[in-house]
């Protein structure tokens, strides 16, 4: 069960959704619906006695005109917004920024209906998805995409599955419904929790490389990492450390100094755990934040306007994010090339197994450049970019929602290339009859082993890469 109550909900309870194609059983506090039934109340009441954006007056640079507080001007907001373009939103996080907007709607700050709020709950728990398109966003609220939404469940349009009884728009819903990021956050939350499994599989991946390549162990030494102790580094090779069982002074590496993609792999990986777990603490904020602009306080009895619609955090946080998980991305194709290099490997070229000139896995070198070249236009920073719009009145954007999209191209970026150095390193073991009875990576190599082609022959890797990608999230457990 998922508890939703505007405080609570973690960001694994949105994959959870996002992953569900059926019902959702969600647990949705009372005590936060009457608390936002207050809000309404409250909202409805400051109304009468003071301006109150987007109730008493238009939106955008239409703050200035007054309007009334009515459920016909809400729904022409609705309509005037609903112009998404583009491919519809994938299902998967469609259904998160349902979960995600319903749990904001409940931290009760945002004076929408309750009829609203219960239809969203229905939508949710049943697994209706509306017709959301993708484009209409740039990190200062996805009004398209919950425009579209809020109209499904007045029943003005429709639904792609499933459908809940059509509500009433009501006096002050529109903005108060619009005002959210939910959208972005999802998709955000999707690929922060994919590099968070990402980067524990690399761990795993690159001891497996660090076995065939024989690596020198000092690198990874706990006295090393203690002089200079970086959250993430230190965690990284404390987790090298335990998957390789140096617990004690290890025999001496092949090498006295080791190339940097075995040697430099806790300083390079740890940015990009520190940039995860960062990212992860600012979704984890977002997603039970009150956003609504304007905010709606019954603790104050008042309403404040304000600017919680510009996700500044969110935009720089995966753009730090994806810059460090493209550097972690570099050194694994680095080792992709140590561990077909004889000189490192003591085997043939390639880890060629066939007559002479057979050219075993030269091609994943060409695979995995191509996807860290993807990875690395996606690592440009969105945050770069800016708009100036609605007559001058909102004159900066985040671009979150682009940050988000390059965050979901980057990871899929480098599961390829994790695959690739993953394929690699276990042929190299095979092919070396490595020893790894000892060693708590073991678990990794049985899992590969077992799943990966054995055959040595020179073939298609289509399918390789495929089945190696696919069991980096079982790797990531190990």
């Amino acid at each position: 069960m998922i508890r939703v109550d505007g405080r609570t909900l973690r960001c694994a309870d949105v994959v959870r959704a996002a992953g569900s194609e059926g019902p959702l059983w969600i647990d949705v506090s009372t005590a936060a619906v009457r608390a936002a039934e207050q809000a309404w109340k409250l909202a409805g009441e400051l109304s009468t006695r003071r301006v109150i954006y987007g109730r008493t007056t238009g939106v955008g640079a239409n703050k200035d005109d007054a309007v009334d507080d009515s459920a016909e001007h809400g729904s022409r907001i609705l309509r005037s917004h609903a112009g998404g373009a583009g491919e519809l939103m994938p299902a998967g996080q469609v259904r998160g920024m349902l979960l995600i907007r319903l749990n904001q709607l409940l931290a009760a700050r945002s004076g929408v209906a309750p009829d609203l709020i219960s239809a969203l709950a229905q939508a949710v728990g049943t697994g209706s998805l509306p017709v959301v398109h993708s484009v209409g966003a740039i990190g200062t609220g996805d009004l398209t995409a919950l425009a579209e939404t809020a109209l499904a469940l007045t029943g003005e349009r429709p639904w792609q599955r499933g459908g809940v009884p059509p509500v009433a728009i009501q006096a002050g819903d529109a903005l108060g419904f619009l005002s959210s990021n939910a959208a972005t956050l999802a998709e955000a939350t999707l690929a922060a929790m994919e590099f968070d499994t990402l980067c524990r599989a690399a761990n795993a991946v690159a001891a497996l490389s660090y076995v065939a390549l024989d690596g020198n162990p000092e690198a990874y030494a706990a006295p090393v990492h203690e002089a200079r102790p970086h959250a993430g580094q230190v965690a990284c090779a404390a987790q090298v450390r335990r998957l390789l069982g140096l617990h004690s002074a290890p025999k001496p590496g092949r090498r006295i100094q080791d190339p940097f993609g075995l040697r430099a792999f806790p300083q390079v990986q740890g940015p990009a755990v520190d940039a995860v777990h960062y990212l992860r603490d600012v979704l984890a904020i977002e997603i039970n934040a009150g956003t609504e602009n304007p905010l709606i306080s019954t603790v104050h009895s008042d309403a404040y306007h304000h600017a919680h619609f510009h996700t500044a955090y969110v935009s720089t946080a995966l753009d730090q994010a994806r810059a460090t998980l493209h550097q972690s991305a570099e050194l694994s194709v680095a080792r992709l090339g140590d561990l077909l290099e004889p000189d490192f490997t003591g085997l043939r070229a390639f880890l060629a197994a066939g007559p002479p000139g057979s050219s075993g896995l030269m091609i994943l070198e060409y695979v995995a450049h191509d996807a860290l070249a993807g990875l690395r236009a996606a690592a440009l920073p969105s945050t770069l970019g800016s708009a100036v719009i609605s007559r001058g009145m909102e004159d900066h954007a985040s671009f979150s929602t682009q940050s988000a999209r390059a965050a979901t191209a980057a990871a899929a970026g480098y599961r390829q290339v994790l695959a690739c150095e993953l394929l690699a390193a276990v042929r190299a073991l095979r092919l070396r009859q490595a020893d790894l009875v000892d060693l708590p990576v073991r678990a990794a190599f049985e899992l590969a082993d077992e799943a990966l082609d054995p055959g040595l022959d020179d073939r298609p890797l289509t399918a390789d890469i495929a089945r190696a990608a696919a069991l980096l999230d079982a790797l990531a457990a190990v």
